[in-house]
């Protein structure tokens, strides 16, 4: 299932459907980000509990009484959202990495899920569980999950999508010039080997690379690439660099749109040249963007100005762009269905 689609899934279940989720899919997928995002859009709180790394004093201790007949536990309410605790009455309970716990573990959660409580401590009822994992064919530590766990939660595999990860990156300042490099190399962005150290993925290009990009020195970044994404993603990405840092100077060609032929056959220089003019789109140089825009292939006029649009309210609600989305762009998008 695709991020956005899920996303809408989560929250449709949100107060509606008691019974908790297992999102699984391959490392770096946007699995845990998906349900804080979620969160967030519904306004409640977003706990994250990492379950392999669960202690046992964080599920209960047993303590005696006076009389040495009985036993109780104490569950400290720092971590789960119990009754009568500081939590708010409202949230998303994240149990990460449900795969990777041992048996032990997967027993304490399957009984949070199913009655809600441990040891007698109960869930505040305007929670929802969702729990996170990886598959066991991605070799990245889950285990089989126990069966009587497994029937206690609805299964969502989610899976990488280009379009959804770019509205994603676009506002959450990953580089244009990451992004343009991946819609022009989209089989990049998750190309998930088990028997590969390190891996393009997702979280990789955005938590590593994109981090990177401007802060280390230029003959220093292919090796840090590499270490986030692998020698053969690294190496391609390198390579679209040196193409995007060698187009004429952006702030000239909008300067002087008129003048200005972009090749029509490189589709790696449409792609840097889109992610450089969309980048510095705004609301005063709405008609010189939409001038050079006009010369581009349809389906990169597009591009261009679907991605300006969404970093910059003031070029998506500027004359030129709106007049072009009720003419040119209508009848482009129709067209390219």
């Amino acid at each position: 299932m695709r991020p956005s689609l899920l996303a809408d899934v989560l929250r449709a279940r949100y107060k509606k459907i008691r019974r908790p989720v297992f999102v699984v899919g391959k490392p770096g997928v946007g699995k845990t980000q998906i349900a804080r995002q979620v969160a967030e859009s519904l306004g409640v709180q977003c706990q994250v509990i990492h379950v392999p790394t669960l202690q046992p004093e964080d599920c209960g201790l047993p303590v005696v009484n006076d009389k040495r007949d009985a036993i109780r536990f104490l569950v400290p309410g720092e971590k789960l959202p119990f009754e009568n605790t500081s939590w708010e009455d409202e949230g998303i309970l994240v149990l990460d990495e449900l795969a990777q716990a041992d048996n032990s573990l997967q027993k304490l959660m399957a009984n949070l899920m199913q009655e809600r409580e441990l040891h007698g401590y109960k869930l505040k009822p305007g929670w929802m569980i969702i729990a996170t994992g990886n598959r066991s064919t991605d070799r990245a530590g889950a285990n089989r999950i126990l069966s009587h766990l497994s029937n206690r939660m609805t299964w969502y595999e989610l899976e990488e999508h280009l379009e959804d990860w770019v509205q994603w990156a676009l506002s959450n300042g990953v580089p244009l010039e990451l992004i343009q490099f991946l819609r022009f190399k989209p089989s990049l962005l998750c190309a998930f080997d088990p028997h590969q150290d390190v891996n393009p993925t997702p979280r990789a290009w955005a938590e590593g690379v994109g981090k990177a990009l401007g802060v280390v020195p230029p003959e220093a970044e292919f090796d840090t690439f590499r270490g986030d994404v692998g020698e053969g993603a690294a190496s391609e990405f390198v390579a679209f660099l040196r193409v995007y840092r060698n187009l004429p100077d952006p702030d000239k060609v909008l300067a002087n749109p008129d003048s200005y032929e972009p090749p029509k056959d490189d589709a790696s220089v449409l792609y840097a040249l889109c992610g450089a003019i969309a980048y510095r789109a705004n609301g005063e140089n709405a008609v010189n963007v939409m001038k050079l825009a006009r010369k581009l292939p349809a389906e990169f006029q597009v591009l261009l100005l679907k991605d300006a649009a969404t970093r910059n309210f003031e070029f998506a609600s500027s004359k030129p762009f709106t007049d072009w989305a009720k003419t040119d762009g209508r009848r482009i998008l129709v067209d390219h269905r």
